[in-house]
């Protein structure tokens, strides 16, 4: 989950919708993807967006994370965001 910077909030978050779907949405790891949005009746408090994977195995989550379209939208997410909350499980 990420907390975006109070600058171009809206546009950030547009943007992040459209990469998320443009270069992480291809990954052959990915068993299951979903990129959603705080609801604009929520409190502001919330996260602003996040992510909901489902892979495999530990091991692709691993391999997932060095992926060069993960890391570049990475880079984009790093560069807007104030904040990140992560859980990794396992069933």
């Amino acid at each position: 989950m990420f907390k975006l910077k109070e600058e171009d909030k809206e546009q950030n978050v547009s943007r992040a919708l459209k990469l998320a779907d443009e270069l992480l949405k291809p990954i052959d790891l990915l068993r299951g993807y979903d990129v959603v949005t705080n609801s604009k009746d929520a409190p502001e408090s919330n996260y602003d967006l996040s992510l909901v994977f489902d892979f495999e195995n530990m091991a692709d989550l691993v391999e997932h994370q060095k992926h060069p379209n993960h890391i570049e939208f990475g880079n984009f997410i790093k560069s807007v965001r104030t904040d990140r909350a992560c859980i990794d499980y396992e069933y």
